[in-house]
């Protein structure tokens, strides 16, 4: 992290691509998250943070200037520092990550790298759009940011409300620029899907490609890689056009296909160059976010490429962190109560029957919550966060014998991830197991033929669809406005640039000191397992 007393606006580079022969200077200053610390009270926040960006404003139009008449890098570097006496006082800012942001040209370096010919920065196509007609503020402004924490304790005596008023954390706010990075005519963007199924994969990479089109004018220059990040290297990209994805919104699964594993960093970015792509979009978990975020760090270790990586974060059990939610959670929720209530019929039916009724969830259990909030049906719900067991008094067969012995049946939700300390497993043996049949068996022991059932992949419903196209525009206006190394997604209901490293390290579990595990065992009546009995 850099010290208040590190902080500054220099350039990078130049940086060149083999391919598009341009050459690109890297803003540092444009970064996607700050962390502000202050001794004023909150509302001067804002325009002492704006007035830090102006001075970044300031220092790209003198970076424009350099560009007409460049010097070395490291002149570029000590032209460009901010001096001790123009920093904000007392406000100061530590950067916690950094975010590329690059304009390219169109003539080839010098061979030295020292020098460029220089171009403006593109006008965004957007503007001359005959469909648009954009409003003065259609246009983000680069000092919009989105807060990451809005809510906290205010009174004087709140040792913590004190910390936040002191530490902001903020991100760049997402959206259309007036200024571009790349010309479309030169673009050649690949997409990836990797990990699980999620309903809305296949809107995502549709309104990629589409919004790429449309929006920006980029013909013949999107590609699809097959199967994960071993597609980079062991297939040949598909292209892309909206033609060709224009009702793939309307299927579930994944037309690209997916995998986990298969990442090889030196190879993937080997074809990356070998292709010519100079953006990248990555959907996919936390695992294919910190695949992505090694691709952006060895691009610009290679410093000869020109490469915006953007990600879009997948992960139907919601357990990403730092965004509001992941696409599809929604929809896993809607089928998952489809799933509940044919396990409640199912139970009805028989005498003393169990439906049993398995959901997503291997990390945290918020699909499983959120279904059992919502149908009301379920009579104990199982997450990772929260231990049990099964046997002994109140234990969860004799709750069960309590809730049959009251109702004549019971219906237990079970995320994937619940339990997993519980089933046996052979000496050194790691590997997640599956606790449906496991628990499924126990049942049948115990005296019940329980019904089982698991939620497949669907196509998304109206409400992702609309959430996946607007993530998706997102991630484009971002990587076409040139920052690299970023997630899109919302924070606080707006959407914004998060660095790519930090969205993959950060988890979302089920907080189960939080309101909402309270009302799910006020439903149940379900006990708590580890307070009333053992432990194994």
């Amino acid at each position: 992290m850099d010290s208040p007393s590190n902080q500054r606006v220099c350039l990078e580079g130049p940086s060149k691509s083999a391919q598009q022969a341009s050459v690109t200077w890297t803003g540092r200053f444009a970064r996607e998250t700050w962390r502000l610390t202050c001794a004023r009270s909150p509302p001067r926040a804002t325009s002492r943070l704006h007035q830090h960006v102006a001075r970044y404003t300031a220092a790209r139009a003198a970076a424009a200037r350099v560009h007409k008449n460049p010097t070395s890098p490291a002149g570029a570097h000590d032209h460009h520092h901010h001096r001790s006496s123009d920093r904000p006082r007392p406000w100061t800012t530590t950067a916690r990550r950094r975010c590329r942001r690059s304009s390219s040209t169109s003539s080839p370096p010098s061979p030295t790298g020292g020098h460029s010919a220089a171009a403006a920065a593109i006008p965004n196509p957007i503007a001359r759009h005959p469909l648009y007609h954009p409003s003065p503020t259609f246009f983000i402004s680069p000092t919009d940011v989105v807060l990451r924490d809005i809510l906290f304790d205010a009174s004087p005596a709140s040792a913590a409300g004190e910390r936040r008023r002191r530490h902001v954390a903020a991100y760049h706010r997402a959206g259309p620029r007036r200024e571009v990075a790349f010309d479309s005519a030169t673009v050649r963007a690949a997409i990836v899907t990797c990990g699980g199924l999620c309903p809305g994969t296949n809107t995502v990479v549709r309104e990629l490609v589409v919004g790429l089109s449309e929006l920006y004018g980029v013909r013949g220059g999107v590609f699809g890689v097959r199967n994960g990040y071993r597609g980079f290297y062991s297939e040949e990209a598909v292209p892309l056009d909206p033609a060709a994805v224009e009702h793939w919104h309307k299927s579930g699964g994944a037309a690209l296909g997916t995998s986990r594993g298969g990442f090889d960093l030196a190879r993937i970015v080997d074809a990356i160059e070998r292709h010519g792509f100079n953006q990248v979009y990555a959907v996919g978990g936390d695992g294919t976010m910190r695949g992505a975020a090694r691709i952006h760090g060895e691009v610009r270790r290679r410093g000869r490429l020109a490469v915006a990586v953007a990600g879009i974060p997948k992960t139907v059990d919601n357990d990403v962190g730092v965004i509001d939610r992941s696409f599809g959670f929604h929809t896993e929720v809607e089928a998952a109560q489809q799933a509940i209530a044919a396990g409640h019929v199912e139970a009805e039916s028989a005498a003393n029957g169990v439906g049993l009724v398995k959901l997503m969830g291997r990390s945290a259990g918020h699909i499983a919550l959120h279904a059992t909030l919502s149908s009301r049906d379920v009579d104990c719900c199982l997450i990772p966060e929260e231990d049990f067991y099964l046997r002994g008094a109140g234990g969860l067969f004799d709750f069960l014998y309590r809730r049959i012995k009251d109702n004549g049946h019971a219906v237990v939700v079970v995320a994937e991830g619940a339990g997993q300390r519980l089933i046996p497993r052979t000496a050194g043996d790691e590997a997640f197991l599956d606790v449906g049949a496991w628990l499924k068996a126990e049942l049948r022991a115990w005296r019940s033929t329980p019904a089982r059932y698991m939620i497949r992949a669907v196509p998304a419903n109206a409400g992702d669809n609309l959430y996946c196209t607007l993530l998706a525009h997102a991630a484009i206006h971002g990587a076409m406005a040139g920052y690299t190394g970023f997630v899109s997604g919302t924070i606080n209901g707006n959407y914004a640039y998060i660095p790519m490293d930090e969205v993959a390290e950060a988890k979302n579990p089920v907080d189960t000191k939080d309101h909402k595990w309270a009302w799910v065992r006020s439903i149940t009546n379900q006990p708590d397992f580890i307070r009333a009995g053992p432990t194994s």
